[in-house]
């Protein structure tokens, strides 16, 4: 069962992909709401987490109960704590998938916030949801985790409950090695969902802080950012020399295939960072901040470059772009990493065995 936005409903395949591996699937579509900022502050006056909120669906609530009168089930997979408040039969192990650890997520955009109004935001919206993403997982039989460093801090809240590591993991076959002969000298790139606060703030900080240093040691270097429903702060980056804003596209991998260097500056995240992982899978030099590739089993200087300073970071781009052997070089180690550490396969072993603990 899946509960989507009108918008993600038009502009994906994941609906029909998922299709492929279950034989019954329920696509329920959120009910158009009021404008988003509204719905914030109604759901705050109420002291309500909005995020909760926007999770919340009579009309999933009413299709789970359909099932189970239809149907017997083990378990029920909750993807994202927000979506682990529905009512289920006691009887019914439950399991779930902490993309990123939401609480923690909101409290790292309050510390970066500037703005006064979305730093009150957030950390009021922290203070909502925290109590109840702790509950949701007290009830859970089994929580899973994207990296060892969010079990440990999941651990100090839960510490009774039973969480297992599961890595976000990669399609190796089809984000594969690169032909080098299909990149365009001097292009960077960024991938990801361009509605997403903590990616909208990483562009905008390498916009402001990193690529006017770039295009200075570089005239012709370009930038492409690649992802869906890009905010009008990013695609006003258009007018920058050099910068491209695509949008929405079919396949990122020709995007990929054509940059010489990878770039994640983020300073906002939680889990683990899928844009660096297809970077890696296809061989792409990458630059990232601290958080960008937290949680991942990296080593800055041997499968990529990880610097925080903005005068460091563009420093790392200008470097990897005037060389191609480092660019091979690091390529080269990161594709190795995938292969051996996130490939699908072995995360969806890890997958079956933590499931496994449930009978």
């Amino acid at each position: 069962m899946a509960l989507v936005d009108r918008a993600e409903l038009d502009q994906t395949s994941t609906i029909s992909r998922l299709e492929s591996f279950t034989h019954s699937m329920q696509v329920i579509v959120r009910a158009k709401s009021r404008p988003k900022r509204f719905q914030q502050l109604a759901d705050l006056v109420r002291g309500k987490s909005y995020l909760l909120n926007s999770h919340t669906s009579r009309e999933v609530q009413d299709a789970i109960e359909r099932l189970f009168a239809c149907n017997h089930y083990d378990a029920v997979l909750f993807e994202s704590v927000l979506m682990a408040g529905y009512l289920l039969p006691q009887d019914v192990k439950i399991v779930i998938d902490q993309h990123n650890i939401e609480y923690e997520l909101l409290l790292r955009t309050f510390q970066r916030e500037t703005a006064w109004l979305r730093k009150w935001y957030n950390w009021l919206e922290n203070r909502l949801l925290k109590p109840v993403e702790i509950r949701r997982c007290l009830r859970a039989d089994v929580v899973l985790v994207t990296s060892e460093r969010e079990h440990l801090v999941l651990k100090g809240m839960v510490p009774d409950k039973p969480i297992e590591v599961v890595p976000n993991g990669v399609d190796i076959d089809y984000f594969h090695e690169n032909d080098t002969r299909q990149e365009l000298p001097g292009r960077i790139i960024f991938t990801g969902a361009m509605d997403y606060y903590p990616n909208v703030d990483a562009v905008l900080f390498f916009a402001q802080q990193c690529w006017p240093l770039i295009r200075d040691s570089l005239p012709d270097a370009t930038w492409q950012i690649v992802g869906r429903n890009p905010m009008p702060e990013v695609r006003k980056l258009a007018e920058l020399p050099g910068v491209t804003v695509t949008g929405s596209v079919s396949d990122v991998r020709p995007y990929l295939g054509a940059a010489e260097v990878a770039i994640a500056p983020l300073l906002i995240a939680g889990g683990t960072r899928l844009k660096i992982l297809e970077a890696l899978a296809m061989q792409k030099a990458v630059v990232s901040t601290s958080v960008g590739c937290e949680g991942l089993s990296v080593v800055s200087g041997e499968h990529l470059i990880v610097e925080d300073l903005p005068q460091k970071f563009a420093l790392a781009v200008i470097k990897l772009l005037r060389s191609s052997e480092a660019r091979t070089a690091f390529g080269a180690a990161g594709r190795r990493l995938v292969e051996a550490e996130y490939r699908w396969e072995r995360c969806g072993d890890r997958l079956l065995h933590a499931l496994e603990k449930l009978s």
